[in-house]
C-alpha cells in the first residue's frame, strides 16, 4: 500500500501533467502560431493567483479507435472561477493542445457543470473558445454534449452575462454556443467560425474561399454581425473581455458597478457647433457621444456593422449606459436591415441587465428600395420598434437634427415609452422632409406655376417653417423639453439620477413574441 507521501506525489504528479495539455511540443506549436495556451489565456485573465480550477483530472471514456492509449487529464478544457479585477468570474478555456481542442462528452460535461455553477451563484460566465470541433471518434455522444451546452446557453440567457471569445477555429456545431451569448469576440487572423467549411462550401457550390474569407473575424465582424468586436491577438482580446465586463453587472438582479468619480456637468460648448446649418451635411454622432459622456468611456459594439448606427456602452457621471445613436456619415444613418437588428439585439441586451438606454436621433427615415424590401425591411424594423417598446429600463432620447417618418416613432419616441425625450433646437420632427412633403401636398400649385422650381423652393421654406422644427412636437408633449446643445449632458446626468429607481409592472405572460 502506498505511503503517504507516495500518494501526495502521485496528486502532485498528475496534477502537473493536467497542466502540460497535450505536451511541450504541441505548447510550442500553439507558440509558433502566436497564440497563447489555454493555461496562459486563462492566466492572464484572471486576477494573479485567484484562479480555482476544477475537473483538472477528468479523461475521456472512449476506447474505440486506439484511444485507450492517448489519455490526457483535463480531456482538452480548463474550467474553474476566479476574480477578474476582484470580480467573481467562472470561465473555461479549450485547450487546442489536446486532440485540438475538439469536444467529447466529458468536455462538455466539464462546461456544463460550470454553466449551472455560475447560474446558481449568480455570475458571467466567458468561454476561450479553441477547437476543432466535436471529437469524431465519440460520434453522437460530443454531438450531445454539444447539445446540453446549447441548451445552457438558452436557460443562462438573460440572467448572467456570456462572453465569449473565439480564438482559434470554431466549426460546424460549435459555432451555434458563441451565436447565443450575448457577446462574441474574435482574433484577428487567427479565428474562424463557419458552419461549413471551404471544402464543403467547394464540393456543394463550387465556389473557392478561404477560411479567412469565408469565416475569418473581419468578416463576421463587417458582413455577417457573428463577432461583436476583433481584437488584434490573443491578449488584446482578453483586455476587451475584461474591459467589457466593466459595464456590465453580476446578473439580472442587480445593476452595474457605479464607479465613483468627481462627476464634471459642466456646460459642453464643443457641442453647440458639431451639426452643421446644412440640414444635408454629415457630422460625425461620435463627437456627439464624446461630448455628453464621461472622458474616454465609450465601447463600441459591432464598430465594423451595419454603420448607420452606431451601439455601445459608456459612462455618464460613473454610470453605466447603452447608447443607440443614428451616424449621418453612413447612408446619412437611415434605418436598413442590419442596423435595426443590430439596435435591437442591442437594446435587448441592456434591458436583459438593467443598464439604462441613451438613444441619440438624426435619422432621416428607413432606407428604401427592392434590395431592403425582400430582405424583410419591414419585419426587422419592427425588432427594434418591438425591442425599445419592450424595454423597462430608463430610456432617453435626445434628438440632434432629423426625425422623420416611421423611424421617428421607432427611435425611442415618447410613444413608445421613452421616459424623457429631448430636442435641440434645430431638430426636425416632421413626416418626410420638407422638399419631398412640399412636392406631394403643393404637386398642383408647383405644376400651374410660371416658374415651378421658384414655388417649390417657397412651398418648401413654408413646409419647414411649419413643421421643420421641434416646438409642434413640444406642444403635443411629445417632446418634454427643447434644450440648448451646450447643456446636453447636465440634462442627461439629471435625468438618469431622477429614473434611477424606475419600476414597470408588464402584463403577464410566457413571453412575447418578437418578430424574428
Amino acid at each position: 500500500m502506498d505511503s503517504k507521501q507516495e500518494k501526495i506525489n502521485k496528486l502532485n504528479e498528475a496534477l502537473e501533467l493536467s497542466k502540460l495539455g497535450g505536451g511541450q511540443n504541441r505548447i510550442d506549436k500553439q507558440h509558433t502560431n502566436k497564440k497563447l495556451t489555454a493555461r496562459e489565456r486563462i492566466e492572464y485573465l484572471f486576477d494573479e493567483s485567484s484562479f480555482e480550477e476544477t475537473g483538472a483530472l477528468v479523461t475521456h471514456r472512449t476506447t474505440d479507435f486506439g484511444m485507450e492509449d492517448q489519455i490526457f487529464y483535463g480531456d482538452g478544457v480548463i474550467t474553474g472561477y476566479g476574480t477578474v479585477n476582484g470580480r467573481l468570474i467562472y470561465a473555461y478555456a479549450q485547450d487546442f493542445t489536446v486532440f485540438g481542442g475538439s469536444l467529447s462528452e466529458t468536455h462538455a460535461e466539464k462546461i456544463c457543470k460550470i454553466m449551472d455553477m455560475a447560474v446558481k451563484v449568480g455570475v458571467p460566465i466567458i468561454g476561450l473558445n479553441d477547437s476543432g470541433g466535436a471529437r469524431i471518434q465519440e460520434g453522437v455522444r460530443s454531438l450531445g454534449g454539444y447539445a446540453d451546452i446549447f441548451y445552457r446557453n438558452v436557460q443562462a440567457s438573460g440572467v448572467i452575462p456570456q462572453i465569449s471569445a473565439v480564438m482559434g477555429p470554431c466549426a460546424g456545431g460549435a459555432v451555434y454556443s458563441p451565436a447565443m451569448t450575448d457577446f462574441t469576440i474574435m482574433v484577428e487572423n487567427s479565428s474562424y467560425m463557419f458552419v461549413t467549411g471551404p471544402n464543403v462550401v467547394k464540393t456543394v457550390t463550387n465556389e473557392e474561399v478561404t477560411s479567412e474569407e469565408l469565416g475569418g473575424a473581419l468578416t463576421h465582424a463587417s458582413k455577417s454581425g457573428v463577432a461583436h468586436k476583433t481584437s488584434e491577438n490573443d491578449i488584446a482580446c482578453l483586455e476587451d473581455i475584461k474591459k467589457l465586463l466593466s459595464y456590465l453587472p453580476q446578473n439580472n438582479t442587480e445593476k452595474s458597478k457605479k464607479i465613483n468619480i468627481e462627476i464634471n456637468d459642466e456646460v459642453r460648448d464643443v457641442l453647440s457647433d458639431i451639426v452643421p446649418d446644412n440640414p444635408n451635411k454629415p457630422y460625425d454622432m461620435h463627437n456627439v457621444i464624446s461630448g455628453v459622456i464621461d472622458k474616454d468611456s465609450f465601447y463600441e459594439i459591432h464598430k465594423d456593422y451595419a454603420q448607420s448606427i452606431i451601439v455601445g456602452f459608456a459612462r455618464l457621471g460613473g454610470r453605466s449606459i447603452g447608447i443607440i445613436a443614428n451616424q449621418p456619415m453612413a447612408f446619412a444613418g437611415v434605418l436598413g436591415v442590419n442596423s435595426s437588428r443590430k439596435a435591437a439585439r442591442f437594446t435587448r441586451t441592456c434591458d436583459c441587465f438593467n443598464i439604462p438606454i441613451l438613444v441619440l436621433v438624426d435619422v432621416p427615415g428607413f432606407l428604401p428600395g427592392t434590395d431592403q424590401e425582400w430582405n424583410g425591411i419591414i419585419v426587422h424594423g419592427a425588432k427594434l420598434l418591438y425591442a425599445l417598446s419592450e424595454a423597462t429600463v430608463p430610456r432617453i432620447t435626445v434628438i440632434t437634427r432629423k426625425a422623420y417618418g416611421g423611424a421617428y416613432d421607432v427611435m425611442n419616441s415618447k410613444h413608445i415609452g421613452a421616459d424623457f425625450n429631448y430636442a435641440w433646437p434645430a431638430a426636425e420632427i416632421a413626416v418626410m422632409g420638407a422638399k419631398g412633403a412640399s412636392e406631394i401636398i403643393f404637386r398642383k400649385e408647383i405644376a400651374a406655376a410660371d416658374n415651378p422650381e421658384e414655388k417649390l423652393a417657397e412651398k418648401e421654406a413654408e413646409y419647414a417653417e411649419k413643421f421643420a422644427n421641434p416646438y409642434r412636437a413640444a406642444k403635443r408633449g411629445f417632446i418634454d423639453e427643447i434644450i440648448l446643445p451646450k447643456n446636453t449632458r447636465r440634462k442627461l446626468l439629471k435625468a438618469f439620477d431622477m429614473l434611477e429607481n424606475k419600476k414597470v409592472d408588464t402584463p403577464k405572460r410566457k413571453h412575447g413574441n418578437i418578430p424574428l
